[in-house]
């Protein structure tokens, strides 16, 4: 019923196993072509769960690698718009680890469906990011990508979030390479992703440090700006389901919008943060630190005008190889913490996949 400390649950497994499961897909993608549309404009990516997470991160990557619009729709939220996005040379990306996700197949079909203006019925093109071939979500789009993570058999998704990641990042940089763009920096990254997760793993002493006085918090929250923020929602996400805690996250931006009097009471604040620190959130967390003075823990880069607790992070060269040692860092600490309140790690009470 509980955790057993003499024996790795599936999670933690699974969580060690991401850099043979990244070098390979790094592999595959090196020497296996994938098919896109020729002419995108605009990019819609629909995904529940941690799946939503990875699309709000490609969203960002999207538009900063391959100079691309892109935005990020819960798949619930999709399917009860009266109009969805629909203009023409616009792709749909699907995002899901099981190819079976109710809500998200729902969100595939009524695109499938096509839409109607002045000039007649026309169709979009759909693309599915998944890890089971031949899944219904699979069969029913257009263009397809396999993250090829393996069973994951945790309730909590962990190395089929970080094979999502890649195979977006992968697909940012050909759309970049078709628009002429240079993307030899990037794929230098890729080959050291393996490498920065195994060097990030050497953390995990300050993962159960933190761990330790995170889980006896009654109130945490996690903040971060631009890209982490989809980290943020992840780190958060697998912590309520690991260990049911109250824990929420939000733009710090926003946060200092009536959200920040949560801090009234004893809680605790974490930043996560890819790039250096902006010298707007060093003023939003010195605002915090002089009118709450919460426990606060910085994960990622670190800046030394911030007076934190401690901070957690391996020293990365830039911004992609940052992201997954952080999301390595978070999927850790949810692990860690759920081990201190002796839950049941991969088997949550309520939680099972959301499939058909």
């Amino acid at each position: 019923m509980f955790f057993n400390k003499n024996k790795k649950c599936s999670m933690e497994c699974e969580i060690l196993e991401q850099p043979s499961v990244i070098e390979g897909l790094i592999h595959k993608y090196n020497n296996q072509e994938f098919d896109l549309p020729d002419s995108i404009e605009k990019i819609v990516l629909v995904a529940s769960g941690s799946s939503y997470h990875c699309a709000r991160f490609s969203a960002d990557l999207l538009g900063e690698i391959a100079g691309i619009e892109a935005r990020a729709i819960y798949s619930s939220e999709f399917n009860l718009k009266k109009v969805i996005p629909h203009d023409r040379n616009t792709l749909y990306i699907f995002i899901t680890q099981s190819g079976e996700t109710s809500d998200t197949l729902a969100a595939l079909k009524r695109v499938n469906e096509g839409f109607q203006d002045e000039d007649g019925h026309y169709n979009l093109d759909t693309l599915c990011i998944t890890n089971k071939e031949d899944s219904t979500i699979w069969n029913l789009a257009k263009y397809k990508i396999d993250c090829s993570a393996g069973v994951e058999n945790s309730i909590a998704a962990t190395k089929s979030f970080t094979a999502q990641m890649l195979c977006v990042l992968i697909v940012a940089l050909k759309l970049s390479q078709h628009k002429g763009g240079n993307i030899a920096e990037y794929l230098n990254s890729l080959d050291k992703l393996p490498s920065v997760m195994e060097e990030t793993f050497k953390l995990r002493d300050k993962i159960k440090h933190l761990a330790r006085l995170l889980s006896k918090q009654h109130c945490v929250v996690i903040t971060a700006d631009g890209i982490s923020y989809s980290i943020a929602k992840e780190a958060a996400l697998k912590i309520k389901e690991t260990s049911y805690m109250n824990i929420n996250a939000i733009y710090l931006g926003e946060f200092m919008h009536g959200h920040v009097a949560v801090l009234n009471n004893k809680a605790a604040l974490v930043y996560i943060s890819v790039d250096a620190i902006s010298y707007a959130a060093v003023k939003n967390l010195e605002k915090i630190r002089e009118n709450y003075n919460p426990a606060m823990f910085i994960i990622g880069k670190h800046n030394d005008k911030i007076i934190s607790n401690f901070n957690i992070s391996i020293n990365c060269e830039n911004e992609i190889l940052q992201m997954f040692s952080n999301v390595v860092i978070i999927q850790l600490l949810a692990l860690e913490i759920a081990k201190k309140l002796h839950r049941n790690i991969d088997k949550p009470r309520g939680l099972k996949k959301v499939v058909t």
